[in-house]
């Protein structure tokens, strides 16, 4: 029996990357060996067993082979006749092929390691075009390492694109293109996942309401850019620099701007209601793959309201606060600053505007401290009752409002 460390713990060490979780493969043992031992059986489709001390996950070496559609058509093979090289062979990419063992030695039958020194994500084998779940993969891949230099290889964006020709992707169910979607919202680099995405059809397939994007015009005066996906691509990449890791703000980034696709033609580039048209897009999608329900309620606040948070400065007092009630935000501060970040990366994700001041961000934050701070109890007081409180509440919210300092914001 050898172990073996194995997958994202090798890479990222070679990378020079933070340790994460540490998978492990087991070669010429059997289940009993391992239970024998202490390990604790886990796995379902194959066997995966947790270390008795550590809980880190130990497979046993397998091999697989095509048996239907989709990402659930494999037939697993686990046994001592199989090889460490056999194992690494089903693995996507040869970034994630590379094995170490107890020794620190490197086993990278596949050339992993020229591929990271490389920058390069390639394939280890045909056989990756059996499972379509790794094109999702590939392209979240490409959104946590596209900032190091990570490029997508020629013969390996010709086998997704292939892929998706003989409709591989079709077979994706909506739970596992969420799970993936949202690791790619949380990356540094969100744009690359939806630029391979498109690159090799599947964006039209997946979120059609986003491939809609592409191609229709904004005016440049506000968005030098012009065209609207890629706008969308500049937002999703301030929205990871704003808020790294959030996959609710990049969400709200993804569909805020979905309603541009709606514009009649005869209007471009000026998009007058799109926030509004983005609704039902934005429904959709949410619907479809089957997002959180907070992530759905945000997104569609962001896409309806965002107008708002760019006019804040600009806005009367009474305006402030039923923005501040529509988002629940006397109640829920955190969505507040999900609502925030997202218009922020609305206004930074333009052509040469990544460095510019919000101060609505500010002024919406002080907005929703002051209307907090006032409640019902001197009202009370006073001996008023019934609905005459939630009047004097609401005016005294807004007064509180008012008295806020703010410079004249630029809309």
């Amino acid at each position: 029996m050898r172990i073996y460390l194995v997958g994202g713990a090798v890479r990222d060490r070679l990378l020079g990357l933070p340790a994460g979780d540490r998978d492990y493969v087991v070669t010429g043992a059997r289940p009993e060996e391992l239970l024998a031992l202490g390990y604790a059986p886990v796995g379902k489709d194959f066997p995966v067993f947790l270390h008795p001390r550590t809980h880190e996950e130990y497979a046993l070496a397998r091999t697989e082979r095509k048996a239907g559609h989709g990402y659930h058509g494999f037939v697993f093979q686990a046994d001592p006749s199989v090889t460490l090289e056999a194992d690494l062979a089903r693995r996507d990419l040869t970034i994630n092929a590379i094995a170490q063992d107890e020794h620190g030695t490197l086993v990278d039958p596949y050339g992993g390691a020229a591929d990271i020194e490389a920058r390069v994500l390639r394939h280890v084998s045909p056989a990756f075009g059996e499972d379509p779940v790794r094109l999702l993969r590939v392209a979240r891949f490409a959104a946590r390492f596209a900032p190091l230099g990570f490029t997508l290889a020629p013969e390996t964006l010709a086998l997704l694109r292939q892929m998706v020709t003989d409709g591989e992707v079709d077979h994706l169910v909506p739970e596992r293109v969420w799970a993936e979607t949202r690791k790619a919202l949380a990356a540094p680099q969100p744009s690359a996942f939806l630029r391979v995405l498109r690159e090799t059809g599947a964006l039209a397939v997946l979120l059609p309401e986003v491939e809609a994007l592409y191609g229709v015009p904004q005016r440049a005066d506000y968005h030098p850019e012009i065209d609207t996906g890629a706008h969308m691509e500049l937002v999703l990449d301030a929205a990871a620099r704003l808020a790294p890791g959030d996959d609710l703000v990049g969400f709200c980034a993804l569909v805020h701007d979905l309603g541009k696709a709606l514009t009649p033609r005869a209007e471009w580039p000026r998009h007058v209601g799109h926030e509004a048209r983005g609704v039902v897009p934005t429904r959709a999608l949410a619907a479809r793959l089957k997002v959180p329900a907070e992530h759905a309620a945000l997104g569609e606040l962001v896409c309806r309201e965002h107008l708002n948070g760019h006019r804040a400065l600009e806005l009367k007092p009474a305006t402030v606060l039923k923005l501040l009630g529509a988002l629940d935000a006397l109640r829920r501060p955190q969505r507040l600053e999900t609502f925030v970040r997202a218009c922020m990366a609305d206004a930074l994700g333009r052509l040469g505007h990544a460095d510019d001041a919000y101060p609505q961000a500010d002024y919406l934050r002080a907005a929703q401290t002051a209307a907090a701070a006032v409640h019902a109890a001197p009202f009370l007081a006073r001996g008023l009752v019934g609905p005459a409180i939630g009047a004097a509440v609401q005016r005294a919210r807004i007064d509180a409002i008012a008295a806020l300092p703010h410079q004249p914001g630029t809309g």
